[in-house]
């Protein structure tokens, strides 16, 4: 079946249109700008593909801002003599959909990538229009880089983290690339075969697609429906449906 046909899988370029949609991507690399990061030579693959269809992009690449270890909203009110967390909430909270993305070191994600997971769960207790926590309605994804394996054990660790906290994830919601084990040319080096590995560039670009799907799906659907999952109702009284063994 070709394209003229209607495949599916060959829509025209125009056929999705996700410019109703925002994203953010927080590079948690060790490297300060404008040194270069592999990861973001991934992630610039995901993003590519998402500016095409329209969805507004920002990209965060959190070793540049002073972003205080803690997990509370603004660390400053802790004892810290700087935060840059509560400036960079508001476009993490724009966003409908987050992509984390992080090296590997020692075979789990980098210290940035723990931090920024800490300050996420600093949110989490907040509420949405919904009375839902306030990650509800949207959708997370993991980008991993490195030369040692470790990919699967990252993704697993930062996606559990992101649906915990409330956020959707996608089916194949994560995407990386790893060289030969022990020190050897990292994503963006010449000859590391990264930028030309199938493997790689089919996952992120699934990955991509289906974090575009499911946001969007989430946010012309109204969100993540509410019954069942808001906390200001359950702090009300509401039980919604569970069993009281007083009752029995």
């Amino acid at each position: 079946m070709t394209a003229d046909d209607g495949a599916p899988g060959d829509r025209a370029p125009g056929a999705y249109d996700f410019s109703d949609l925002r994203a953010v991507y927080v590079n948690c690399t060790l490297k300060r700008s404008p040194e270069v990061s592999h990861t973001e030579g991934l992630m610039a693959v995901s993003t590519a593909i998402m500016r095409k269809h329209g969805v507004t992009v920002d990209e965060i690449r959190a070793v540049d801002h002073e972003i205080a270890p803690g997990v509370y909203p603004d660390m400053t009110e802790r004892g810290w003599a700087r935060d840059d967390w509560p400036a960079l909430t508001p476009r993490i909270l724009a966003a409908d959909i987050l992509v984390i993305g992080t090296p590997i070191w020692l075979g789990d994600k980098s210290s940035v990538a723990t931090r920024v997971i800490e300050r996420l769960y600093s949110l989490s207790g907040m509420l949405n229009d919904a009375g839902q926590y306030l990650y509800y309605g949207k959708a997370g994804g993991v980008i991993v880089t490195g030369n040692e394996d470790g990919i699967k054990h990252v993704a697993m660790n930062v996606l559990y983290s992101l649906q915990h906290l409330g956020y959707a994830i996608p089916p194949q919601a994560d995407a990386g690339w790893i060289g030969e084990a022990g020190p050897g040319p990292s994503y963006l080096d010449p000859g590391s075969g990264g930028p030309q590995n199938d493997f790689t560039q089919r996952n992120t670009t699934f990955m991509t697609w289906n974090l575009m799907h499911l946001a969007a799906l989430l946010k012309r659907g109204g969100g993540f429906p509410a019954y069942g999952n808001q906390r200001s109702l359950w702090d009300a009284g509401a039980r919604f449906d569970h069993p009281n063994p007083e009752y029995r």
